[in-house]
């Protein structure tokens, strides 16, 4: 079972929000869109779900074309970042609402609303109020209601946006176990590289309405196929600088040079682009490979027990993440030190031409 979009796209007053757009999705599988704040994650999913019509390309589920079906004819499920639940009902009766609206039988239904909180771990839960309970209950509670329409696309738009810290990796500890047992197809919506790593399965990275890149998270995450990718499946975005290949080295901007080996070799005499992730930059050499770099501290961030690290290396903006609270001059040059075994080497149009060593020996 799978559902399928061909050349899908969505145009709102002459501005497109989704370029044409090609995906499968199969069945028992966690997708996640991951992208910034307007980059389409609700607007493909209310394509997915038949909320919005296409301007162009069409929807296939099992091999139906349901792209003019309405979204009520489908088994499709949607949570969404608020809390939404019935204050009046109780937990129970909040799982059980879209059954009863089906015309299920009162022993289908108990059985069915009985199996999905225990699921949630809702079942102590069930006689009361949603506003009687937590924060992450309410959540579940919403999830379960999406969950007992036994629905094979549930869609979550941005599901844990609004619980605080502890909530949040409560539930993404949860949620893949809970999809796991339920089988649908699972569509999950966020803007944060780690949640998308955390839920496993596969990722489709969005920018500005195209998605990037599609494939097993791990694998869009260490190897991605262009500098736009890379940049989505980055927190903070990953960094860039210019270099050169030139004969068996790459030449970096600070006289630095690294020898050109395994897929570098194979590489033309050229201008070229390096990425490399905030984490990979370090204020004291730990590799004997490293090389060093000398840029301007201009603010630090502390987040507890990291500190992030703005700096500007000739006019290029770069970002540092540091493990521990760092006592940092700002203003001050700084030196950096970056291992060659984290660089990416994108070509000048952005295409990946030679990723990490790490990456390829994970």
């Amino acid at each position: 079972m799978t559902l399928v979009l061909e050349g899908v796209s969505k145009v709102v007053g002459g501005r497109t929000h989704i370029y044409p757009t090609d995906l499968t999705l199969q069945n028992g599988t966690m997708n996640v869109l991951l992208g910034p704040t307007l980059s389409g994650k609700t607007s493909l999913m209310r394509l997915m779900a038949g909320l919005d019509v296409p301007a162009t390309g069409r929807i296939l589920w099992h091999g139906e074309d349901v792209t003019g079906m309405r979204v009520q004819d489908r088994k499709v499920a949607m949570v969404y970042q608020q809390f939404i639940n019935y204050p009046s009902m109780s937990v129970y009766d909040n799982i059980a609402s879209p059954l009863r609206l089906l015309g299920k039988s009162s022993a289908e239904i108990d059985a069915a609303v009985r199996k999905t909180a225990d699921l949630m771990q809702l079942t102590p839960m069930l006689d009361r109020k949603p506003l009687e309970l937590s924060g992450g209950q309410q959540q579940r509670c919403a999830l379960a209601r999406a969950l007992v329409k036994d629905a094979g696309l549930v869609l979550l738009d941005e599901p844990l946006a609004n619980l605080d810290y502890k909530l949040r990796e409560e539930l993404r500890a949860e949620i893949p176990k809970i999809f796991e047992e339920a089988g649908s197809i699972f569509v999950y919506a966020t803007t944060e590289p780690e949640e998308a790593l955390l839920l496993g399965g596969n990722t489709a990275a969005l920018w500005e309405g195209r998605v990037t890149q599609f494939g097993p998270t791990p694998d869009v995450y260490r190897r991605p196929v262009n500098a736009t990718t890379a940049r989505v499946f980055s927190d903070p975005p990953m960094n860039f600088l210019q270099v050169s290949k030139t004969g068996n080295k790459l030449m970096f901007g600070d006289g630095q040079s690294t020898p050109a080996t395994g897929k570098l070799a194979d590489l033309a005499d050229g201008r070229y682009t390096a990425g490399f992730r905030p984490n990979h930059l370090e204020i004291i050499q730990h590799s004997a490979d490293a090389m060093a770099f000398t840029a301007t501290l201009a603010v630090t961030e502390i987040t507890g027990s990291e500190t992030f690290v703005h700096l500007d290396h000739h006019g290029e903006r770069w970002v540092g993440l540091i493990h521990g609270v760092q006592d940092l001059t700002i203003g001050a040059d700084l030196p950096v030190w970056l291992d060659p075994a984290h660089v990416y080497i994108f070509a000048q149009d952005g295409t990946l031409v030679a990723p990490a060593a790490y990456a390829l020996a994970a």
